[in-house]
């Protein structure tokens, strides 16, 4: 059995990038390599310089998220140190994948030099998940309401009313998280954890800071995309929230192959050679700009952490009294 958890995710994450990159194969078996450079020299300065702020402001939402979750724990932590480690853990979990290298670990190693401990750690990356998921839901529902007509492009069978109902219910659930909050729902204790309800202000400060992360990932898309046969950026919000909850949920490193599937497919009336431009954009200021740097981040860290070491051994070898000959 352990063997087998040990492998399911690697094998899923294969899978689906296998199964993606078939896809596309047939999607774009007419595309040439000209096309695709022609469309990535044809976006705008204009284009760049708006997706690569989309960027900025999508991990400043996502450093917001730790600090939430570290207000909810009763931590205070320098801002500076939060949004180094939040970057560094989303930006090493977004390229390499989660079932290869978790964000917990990087999360683990840099606030449990500030006296997280592990259980408190694991808190903390689970309100993060959380808070990641209630924007997810609140902007799909959204999508939904304004944008009803966007399930064609996934589903041709599903009616509009069907859009809408859905979009209903998820706010209503998120309705129900919030009146939790309102009246104190008692925490749930188990053997192995507590889970505590988050305080009103936290609750509401997590609806108003959720999209916000999304929304710019998004953006860096939107601005990179022609105006030619644009459907707007309510529908490319949606088709990056259907696109990227499939490329967490296959496991594929970076998404590969996800993303793009199911961004061709679902803009049928964009040149496809344009959408790959603009995810190429989207992955070089999303994934592999910060990944770099988080590398670098992670190597400072840790030689930093093992030159304190060394100077901690050195003082207690020096204050420790010799033994007489």
């Amino acid at each position: 059995m352990k063997l087998v958890r040990k492998f399911a995710w690697p094998v899923i994450g294969l899978t689906a990038i296998l199964f993606s990159l078939y896809g596309l194969y047939h999607e774009l078996h007419g595309l040439s390599a000209g096309d695709f450079v022609a469309s990535l020299k044809a976006v705008s300065v204009k284009g760049w310089i708006l997706a690569g702020c989309a960027t900025l402001a999508a991990y400043a939402a996502l450093a917001a998220y730790d600090h939430l979750a570290l207000e909810h724990l009763g931590h205070r932590i320098s801002l500076w140190f939060i949004t180094i480690c939040s970057f560094t853990a989303y930006a090493l979990s977004h390229t390499v994948g989660a079932s290869v290298f978790s964000g917990a670990v990087v999360r683990y190693r840099a606030y449990g030099s500030k006296g997280l401990t592990a259980g408190e750690t694991g808190v903390l990356v689970a309100f993060c998940s959380f808070t990641f998921l209630l924007g997810t839901l609140m902007l799909s529902a959204i999508v939904l309401l304004i944008e009803p007509e966007i399930t064609a492009r996934f589903a041709g069978f599903l009616p509009i009313g069907a859009s809408i109902s859905t979009g209903l219910i998820i706010l209503a659930l998120i309705g129900l998280y919030v009146v939790g909050s309102l009246v104190g729902v008692r925490p749930l204790k188990t053997r192995w954890f507590w889970l505590e309800y988050p305080r009103p202000s936290l609750a509401l400060r997590q609806l108003l800071i959720a999209p916000v992360e999304l929304i710019a990932a998004a953006a860096i898309i939107y601005f990179a995309l022609p105006e030619a046969g644009n459907p707007g950026y309510m529908i490319i919000l949606g088709v990056f929230l259907a696109s990227f909850s499939a490329a967490l949920l296959s496991h594929a490193p970076g998404g590969l192959g996800v993303l793009e599937l199911v961004f061709i497919a679902a803009l049928p009336e964009m040149d496809p050679a344009a959408v790959l431009a603009a995810l190429a954009i989207f992955r070089l200021f999303y994934l592999i700009v910060p990944f770099v740097i988080a590398l670098a981040v992670v190597f400072i860290f840790e030689r930093s952490q093992f030159l304190a070491g060394r100077k901690i051994e050195d003082e207690e070898n020096r204050t420790q009294p010799h033994e007489g000959g």
